[in-house]
């Protein structure tokens, strides 16, 4: 990065900061959320039909609610057939993509070759701290084997620090070759160990560097999405980019909060309870542990 492009960068920063400091905060009765934060603001709107999740006004649901979830085991203990029955039920319920550990991507890659499901991948995980050489090779691996989506986790260590030269270099390690190959990226930053300020600040790298999705957690770390950081994340990285919730998400209405948020996309152990819920039957998938 130019010295000429971290002024520009913290100057859109500082910009946003000084953005979400100009008007006193509103804060909503039911959650202690920030009122243009709240999903009650837009539960009616969620059930009515109006929303990305693509309930109609009829009653039921369509293959909205499932397809903006990828179904995920990222547990280091799951096993083969785990991983079998996670993809059986991604063609059946005909979730956005299967998110699966490194080594096992090229047998997803394999049983979903004939279905619109997609692989994604975790780069960096769960931890972020390893090298930009090192995620930018696992990145390339990942596709290699099948992967059309990355998630990486940014260098949280080099982001606390202030050193937005290192926290960039790991992005774009993942990015450029994303890019390349037209898959997605996605930058997980990991928000219960940030201030609001480094979540601006993550977010703006994550923008500049190229990522499509900004993405809450990792699912591992102290704390998973909340809807206030889903909120603050769409409002940073605006309406060109996705912003995926992850962690903690278990069911419909979990879902709903985080789409009112502004979220695009879910990470979910629990998909196929939540799409059940959606339909209106009985739950009776069970969450496989993110």
């Amino acid at each position: 990065m130019e010295p000429t492009d971290v002024h520009r960068l913290v100057q859109i920063i500082v910009e946003e900061l000084a953005a979400a400091a100009q008007a006193p905060p509103q804060r909503c009765g039911c959650h202690a959320l920030l009122y243009e934060c709240c999903p009650d603001r837009l539960r009616g709107v969620i059930e009515a039909g109006a929303t990305r999740l693509g309930l109609h006004a009829s009653g039921g649901a369509t293959a909205g609610v499932a397809s903006m979830i990828d179904h995920t085991l990222l547990k280091p203990d799951a096993t083969r057939q785990d991983i079998q029955a996670l993809c059986r039920e991604a063609a059946e319920y005909s979730f956005a993509s299967v998110c699966v550990n490194p080594t096992w991507v090229a047998d997803c890659a394999r049983l979903l070759r004939d279905t619109p499901v997609r692989v994604c991948s975790v780069v960096g995980f769960p931890l972020g701290a390893t090298t930009a050489d090192t995620k930018h090779y696992e990145t390339r691996r990942a596709i290699f084997d099948g992967a059309r989506e990355i998630d990486m986790v940014i260098n949280v260590g080099a982001l606390k620090s202030g050193d937005l030269r290192t926290v960039e270099r790991d992005v774009e390690a993942v990015t450029a070759p994303c890019r390349d190959a037209g898959v997605l990226s996605k930058v997980i930053i990991e928000a219960a160990l940030l201030t609001d300020e480094e979540k601006v600040t993550a977010c703006t790298v994550a923008k500049a560097a190229g990522a499509d999705f900004v993405k809450t957690s990792t699912g591992f770390g102290p704390g998973g999405a909340t809807a206030g950081d889903v909120a603050l994340m769409r409002r940073v990285v605006g309406a060109e980019m996705g912003v995926k919730a992850a962690g903690g998400v278990r069911d419909l209405e979990g879902l709903k909060a985080m789409v009112a948020a502004g979220a695009t996309r879910i990470g979910a152990s629990a998909g196929v309870r939540i799409v059940q819920e959606s339909r209106g039957q009985q739950p009776t998938g069970t969450s496989k542990g993110y």
